[in-house]
């Protein structure tokens, strides 16, 4: 409850602030003093957290990686449990886990209900897997999601996340630079390894 109460306190002076800083006079300066501590502690833990896009040397594969507290078998139950992708889901177009196990394993196959300007469904294939080190799937377009875990022996993790396009027919890669894919999902395997760290790290 003081948590909650907190968080409350927190919101209103960063809501003062703001009105302040849109107005003029010495009410306003106050507001604006009283809430400036409060929104630059939300902005500084808003960007502290970021993930380390690497250069694969491949124009093709897009990667990221992050480094978790969490044990590989803790990070790797959010993976092989396609009822939680949309909880990490940092491309921000899954809807929900339509079918599926709740354990992914080589050859799984799980419908996700998906939004990416319209509503579609796909059907994923796990085509890579070794529990807790590493998984990834594909889908009728054939490139892969894949997340390695390297276990750091310090109680933490290192996760690499890729979109691999490699695998793509021709007529997919076409689609692909269409519609610009590899420098959107650049940001996507970014904004979800975030989304994962927090997500496992809270467990």
């Amino acid at each position: 409850m003081q948590f909650d109460l907190l968080v409350v306190i927190k919101r209103i002076a960063i809501a003062l602030q703001e009105r302040a800083s849109r107005n003029r006079g010495s009410f306003y300066f106050l507001l604006w003093l009283i809430g400036r501590p409060f929104s630059y502690s939300q902005r500084m833990s808003e960007e502290k957290v970021r993930s380390e896009i690497m250069e694969t040397g491949n124009p093709k594969i897009k990667s990221a990686r992050i480094i978790i507290q969490a044990s590989p078998s803790t990070i790797y139950a959010f993976l092989n449990n396609p009822k939680r992708h949309k909880e990490i889901d940092g491309s921000a177009t899954i809807t929900e886990n339509i079918s599926g196990p709740d354990e992914l394993v080589l050859n799984s196959k799980f419908r996700m209900k998906m939004h990416l300007g319209i509503d579609y469904r796909i059907l994923n294939t796990v085509v890579e897997y070794k529990k807790d080190e590493l998984i990834a799937w594909k889908h009728l377009g054939q490139w892969r999601w894949r997340y390695e875990l390297a276990d750091l022996g310090n109680g933490s993790t290192q996760v690499t996340e890729s979109f691999d396009g490699t695998y793509a027919p021709g007529i997919a890669q076409i689609w692909l630079n269409f519609r610009k894919a590899y420098p959107w999902t650049q940001t996507a395997v970014a904004k979800t390894l975030v989304r994962l760290k927090a997500a496992a790290e809270a467990k």
